[in-house]
């Protein structure tokens, strides 16, 4: 991160004294100001337009900066954009100006690798300046509406928003790579370098690098209507086989009893059922059928929908909890609640979904999420974040030994059910895997009692058959 303009830094300290803030806090609004320029320029926003600034605490958010961290770079950018409004000394000297803005621009260009007579080609520093400006607007606008193209485009496929989110994070470090070059400018050796890049400078996995070809190739395809054309002679990050971790029913036993409710619950069917936890917490009341004992899964991933067995032995637990959910639905229609975050259009065709009880989260939240747009709160279902901290913690009470997470539940009942006999391609289709090749990873899990030696079956003795 390169420091600011000494003229930059001094009128910004003076703005600050202004304002009456402390001047033991200067360094760290000099460094949210610094964040908030380097923000802008790796991805091409106007570093003088207020309609950056959201974007930048967004981003704040994602890198986990608290809240109150968020307020006081907020408030650093705000005094940023009040110092160019401003009729100060730093505006009325427009040539002393342009010269420190280009240096700082060429010093963040020659930083990222692009050649030093790139922006050489005008005649003085002003001009230079002007001829960067341009340039970024438009490669802006470029990126702005590539980034909305790729919203679009995933939606209508019914992709799913971690989907979008991954592809979005790919297409960044794309615009980064090449320091934001106009996307219809873009070409195949682009897209050869940057994925060489990643396999040889920051050594990705195969499957981060597979990743990053695939929303390259969706931008490509569907975003910029243009031929991904031969990728050749790419250095691809090597694939490795992956074994999952897989816990003995005496660790899963041992982990559930240090959860405390009720994700000592969610333990219990991640393990119990095979859920991916994503699954888990979305359950709705309507999901559970305690009749049959059956409990069916809507728009697993790839958005397929299949159905397994409830465990007996928890059902008693199931149902005692189902009916706190009951309560506290009770509860949101006395109060000011508008119900619960209902998937798709669904809100707008049955208006009165939200507040029906087969509609209800199985694990809801303990608070109410406030929805701006609507003013009303409704009720989510509990973080995945919080049930995987919860399991973490669990785990490390037990004192086992293995990497395990809440996925980690999926793949022992996967191996436990394939230690227990059961066919292949039946756990497949309680999995809900796309191909049994995926299922034949737990293969790997377990002890086999295959018998290696071939032997002709007129050789089996008749009396063991049964």
């Amino acid at each position: 991160m390169l420091p600011l303009p000494q003229r930059m830094k001094e009128q910004f300290l003076n703005l600050l004294k202004e304002k009456a803030i402390p001047q033991a806090e200067h360094s760290l609004y000099i460094k949210w100001l610094r964040y908030y320029l380097d923000f802008c320029h790796k991805y091409g926003f106007a570093r003088s337009h207020s309609e950056s600034l959201p974007h930048f605490l967004d981003k704040l958010k994602q890198k986990r900066q608290s809240e109150a961290q968020r307020r006081q770079a907020s408030v650093a950018v705000t005094a940023w954009y009040e110092l160019l409004r401003s009729g100060q000394s730093y505006l009325k000297e427009p040539e002393a100006v342009r010269q420190d803005e280009t240096a700082y621009a060429y010093e963040q260009q020659k930083s990222c690798g692009e050649p030093s007579d790139a922006i050489a080609g005008s005649s003085s520093p002003g001009e230079r300046a002007l001829t960067a400006a341009v340039s970024s607007k438009s490669a802006q606008a470029g990126w702005t509406a590539c980034i909305q193209g790729l919203s679009n485009e995933i939606k209508v496929r019914h992709y799913s928003p971690k989907t979008l989110k991954s592809y979005s994070t790919w297409i960044f470090k794309l615009r980064h790579f090449t320091s934001s070059k106009d996307p219809q400018l873009l070409s195949s050796s682009d897209v050869k370098e940057f994925l060489t890049f990643l396999a040889v400078e920051q050594k990705v996995s195969a499957s981060s690098q597979n990743q990053a070809f695939n929303a390259l190739l969706f931008l490509f395809r569907h975003v910029l209507k243009k031929d991904f054309g031969p990728v050749d002679g790419v250095v691809r990050a090597k694939q490795r086989p992956y074994i999952p971790v897989v816990l003995s029913r005496q660790e899963v036993d041992a982990v559930i009893r240090n959860l405390k409710y009720p994700y000592d619950l969610v333990g219990k069917l991640l393990y119990g059922c095979g859920l991916r936890l994503s699954e888990c917490l979305s359950l709705r009341v309507q999901n559970f059928n305690f009749d049959a004992g059956v409990l069916t899964i809507h728009d697993g991933k790839g958005k397929k929908d299949r159905t397994v067995p409830l465990p007996q032995s928890i059902t008693p637990d199931l149902e005692a909890h189902l009916r706190r959910v009951k309560n506290l639905h009770r509860l949101d229609l006395a109060g000011d609640c508008a119900g619960v975050f209902l998937p798709g259009s669904l809100d707008k065709k049955y208006k009165n979904a939200a507040k029906e009880l087969v509609w209800q989260w199985f694990f809801p939240a303990k608070a109410l999420t406030y929805v701006p747009e609507a003013k009303e709160f409704r009720r989510y279902h509990l973080h995945p974040t919080h049930a995987q901290k919860a399991i973490k913690k669990a785990v490390c009470k037990a004192q086992i030994a293995k990497r395990a997470s809440a996925h980690t539940f999926r793949h022992s009942y996967a191996s436990h059910l394939l230690q227990a006999n059961y066919d292949i391609r039946t756990i497949q289709e309680m999995l809900g895997h796309s191909s049994v090749k995926t299922t034949m990873i737990y293969t790997h899990t377990i002890r086999t009692t295959t018998l290696k030696d071939a032997k002709s079956p007129l050789d089996f003795d008749p009396s063991s058959s049964s």
